[in-house]
């Protein structure tokens, strides 16, 4: 799987962290959720890295503290994951990426 460096959230490398991959998905390094091992937790600023008219593929539940939880398929690639940098109390799961789409005119009601 090759990988795309999008950005990340951080300074000084870690996570959370934003890729694309060859196989049109991307791959999203966050910080793991307790009893939850295909789920992380990661800022709202991360979206900001999202390619120009994509989106992840995924359900984002807002926490209410300035981060979402999402799920995906954890990545287990190890030629990808030697390409990251995933400290222990963090993991990457693989999301689709969707065609981002733009709901227009007024609501009625």
């Amino acid at each position: 799987m090759q990988l795309t460096f999008l950005g990340t959230e951080t300074q000084g490398g870690g996570s959370p962290t934003l890729y694309a991959t060859d196989r049109g998905t991307y791959l999203v390094q966050g910080w793991k959720v307790e009893g939850h091992p295909t789920w992380i937790e990661i800022p709202h600023r991360l979206l900001g890295h999202v390619e120009k008219g994509k989106c992840l593929g995924t359900h984002l539940d807002d926490t209410g503290r300035g981060s979402f939880l999402l799920c995906g398929e954890l990545v287990t690639d190890t030629e990808a994951l030697a390409q990251m940098d995933i400290p222990g109390h963090e993991t990457c799961i693989e999301v689709p990426t969707k065609k981002e789409v733009w709901v227009s005119g007024t609501a009625t009601g």
